[in-house]
């Protein structure tokens, strides 16, 4: 073998570390930033689901001036109220991305498929609530202060 043809082996042989290198590095930078887009998108669908929640809450307590003992009584409020039927699949849109699912309602859409976590306070006027996700810190609400009635602790 020539000095030529040794030269050309030897530059071809450095073309592939050099493109196996180039897709290491691509995908050490790529891979992790798609692990935190996927992330993001779920606690923002499960934020959106939490803020569905609170909505059908908030409707439930002026039909009934207070707050359901659970989600189950919630979720029957959903499915016989007259203007809920109505309108849920329209308020509570945002929350599913394939259609709003009542039976999925209470359920974070983690790929865990925990249900949320829900407390009333009732010896307190106004009545108040807790509702978190059991996957992370994300709240709504409290079952001390009034003052956090309704609120969120992301925003």
């Amino acid at each position: 073998m020539d000095i030529e043809n040794r030269n050309r082996v030897i530059g071809l042989f450095l073309w592939v570390v050099i493109i196996g290198l180039g897709y290491l590095l691509f995908d050490s930078i790529w891979s992790p930033y798609q692990e935190v887009l996927e992330q993001r998108r779920e606690q923002a669908e499960v934020r959106d689901r939490m803020e569905s929640i609170r909505d059908a809450l908030i409707a439930y307590n002026r039909a009934n001036e207070e707050f359901p003992e659970d989600l189950d009584q919630l979720v029957e409020f959903l499915r016989t109220d007259s203007l809920m039927v109505a309108q849920r699949d329209s308020l509570f849109a945002k929350a599913f991305r394939n259609g709003f699912d009542l039976d999925r309602f209470t359920y974070t859409p983690r790929a865990t498929g925990n249900r949320f976590e829900y407390a009333r306070n009732d010896t307190l006027r106004p009545q108040i609530y807790l509702l978190t996700d059991p996957d992370s810190d994300d709240r709504i609400g409290s079952l001390q202060r009034t003052t956090l009635l309704n609120a969120s602790n992301w925003d």
